[in-house]
């Protein structure tokens, strides 16, 4: 499916790419590696700059990302929703709805499970059902 690109759509992504440049060390490698994973996950999906901060979206929020000085950010919206059979999960364990994935600069990721657990995030918010 050819996804049409709006003037906003277009804005998020320069400012992403902003973000990745200005970032000249891992941080920007992880972000950009995430970023890449995320869109061959969800063909479909939407890149937005929402709360100062990269965010993606299809039928509603998926995930958002953050980089801090020690670690880059996976805020699944809907986490506690998603059944994560990768153990991916590791932070925001005791929210009601989200969940997150803090990756160091060390971190291999397990690029199979993400995908699994964007396209779960992804399906759920297509189907609008709390629980999978």
């Amino acid at each position: 499916m050819n996804k049409t690109i709006s003037k906003d759509d277009k804005a998020a992504s320069q400012n992403i790419d902003t973000m990745i440049k200005e970032l000249a060390d891992w941080r920007g490698t992880m972000l950009s590696r995430l970023r890449k994973l995320i869109h061959e996950a969800a063909p479909d999906i939407t890149e937005e700059w929402k709360w100062g901060t990269p965010v993606w979206s299809q039928k509603g929020n998926v995930v958002a990302a953050g980089v801090f000085k020690d670690h880059v950010k996976l805020n699944f919206f809907k986490g506690a929703s998603l059944k994560d059979s990768g153990g991916l999960f590791n932070a925001g364990m005791d929210a009601n709805a989200s969940r997150a994935i803090d990756f160091i600069e060390v971190d291999d990721i397990d690029e199979s499970a993400l995908k699994d657990l964007i396209r779960a995030a992804v399906d759920l918010n297509i189907s609008g059902s709390k629980k999978k």
